[in-house]
């Protein structure tokens, strides 16, 4: 009987990798155990005590842990989450934000500096919109619980100003009471849609967002599929593997949202968003692989070290292992 590599897999509840969850497809040579778990958890759990054959990660988190003597992780080219940040940029209107160069000089609260969407934000407000990294003054914490920490230890300059708020604060409740003016975030706070001077920074952000894929081709990475790196250079052979499945996992994702005889989603109007998305970002807009994404992850890597996360800006082969999206041709 041919022997199978049994690995732990934890990663939230997508619909892109439902299918490796159920069953449905498996990995060749691998028995995965399926550990949906929140990403707060995974992340957590995987950065501070190493629980996982295989987990979803933060790009951001992952991409720091490279700077390590003996780097842990080595990524997939594989993208369980994907997020245009335009939409998650909150601001107190009292504090007289109307667009995007008004948050020079104002207090803006971010759960984590190093978090990917914060990344992700501030180089689009840097490069897009002259807003300096170093330009506003950072206080981070739990959006709604307190004595978030960050996850990673910093070595930042100290033109770039972060200030850990109080152990009983929170980001949403310091936005409403206008102890801080904006909220870079990936969770949107619970004071949105109850205060009413709580808004979107970019207030028709789908337009916005549409318009950014347009001119810059970026569809923005969140998190990557880390395996450990003494399990991938012990068995090469998985990273392969994994990713196959991954890509099949994906297909069918695909596929369910377009199957028309009755609804596998709860939207009544799957079919026209669907067609809109296709059109807005192509018919591949989720696609995992290297080349399809090096501009997405160059971007990254050089928003990262411009804003003094990593030691180095790293190419897209240094982010993600291109052998495992490396494929023969008949």
């Amino acid at each position: 009987m041919t022997r199978r590599l049994h690995l732990s897999f934890a990663c939230g509840d997508y619909d892109r990798v439902r299918a490796l969850q159920d069953g449905r497809v498996r990995p060749e040579g691998i028995d995965l155990t399926f550990l949906p778990l929140g990403v707060e958890e995974t992340f957590y759990r995987q950065l501070r005590h190493r629980e996982f054959d295989i987990s979803e990660l933060s790009l951001s988190s992952y991409s720091m842990t490279l700077d390590q003597d003996d780097p842990p992780f080595v990524a997939l080219p594989v993208f369980p989450s994907r997020f245009f940040r335009h939409q998650s940029i909150y601001v107190n209107r009292r504090s007289g934000i109307e667009k995007p160069a008004d948050l020079v000089g104002k207090r803006v609260g971010t759960p984590e500096y190093q978090m990917t969407a914060g990344v992700w934000q501030r180089g689009i407000l840097a490069e897009e919109y002259e807003v300096p990294v170093e330009s506003v003054h950072y206080f981070t914490g739990g959006i709604e619980q307190p004595g978030r920490p960050e996850k990673l230890p910093l070595d930042l300059p100290s033109t770039v100003k972060i200030t850990p708020i109080g152990p009983e604060q929170t980001l949403s409740r310091m936005l409403a009471d206008g102890e801080i003016d904006a909220i870079y975030s990936a969770s949107q706070p619970s004071c949105m849609g109850r205060d009413p001077h709580i808004g979107h920074l970019f207030e028709d952000f789908p337009a916005v967002e549409r318009d950014y894929y347009a001119r810059t081709g970026i569809f923005p990475i969140m998190h990557v599929v880390a395996v450990r790196r003494s399990l991938a250079e012990r068995h090469p052979w998985i990273a392969r593997s994994l990713t196959k499945a991954f890509e099949e996992s994906l297909r069918i994702a695909y596929d369910d949202l377009r199957y028309r005889s009755a609804l596998k989603i709860m939207l009544p109007w799957l079919q026209e968003h669907v067609t809109a998305t296709a059109e807005a970002l192509g018919e591949g807009w989720w696609d995992y692989g290297l080349e399809k994404n090096r501009t997405t992850l160059e971007t990254f890597a050089r928003y990262q070290h411009e804003q003094h996360l990593v030691s180095r800006r790293r190419t897209a082969e240094e982010l993600v292992l291109a052998s495992a999206s490396d494929t023969f041709v008949l």
